[in-house]
């Protein structure tokens, strides 16, 4: 299982656990609306910086999959290039 997926099943969890712990304390509806929209802004945060380092590290791979490609392609055109001169 790709741990991308893992990471955010489990991040999606702890939101929602602190969703449903926040709605059943024992709190006023003004005071839990608060603090839902407070934890709301911090989860948002947090989903949005672990989808930047995700989208950094895909680029990243990306990036190395096409210099590897890059290289192999030169060389398999050194190779034909050497093999029509010996022909």
């Amino acid at each position: 299982m790709d741990s991308g997926k893992v990471f955010l099943g489990v991040l999606a969890g702890v939101a929602a656990g602190a969703v449903l712990g926040i709605l059943f304390a024992p709190a006023k509806g003004s005071d839990t609306r608060k603090k839902i929209a407070s934890k709301k802004d911090d989860y948002v945060d947090a989903v949005k910086e672990k989808m930047d380092e995700f989208i950094e590290g895909i680029t990243e791979k990306f990036e190395k999959v096409k210099e590897d490609v890059s290289e192999f392609a030169e060389k398999a055109n050194a190779k034909s290039e050497e093999a029509t001169r010996k022909a």
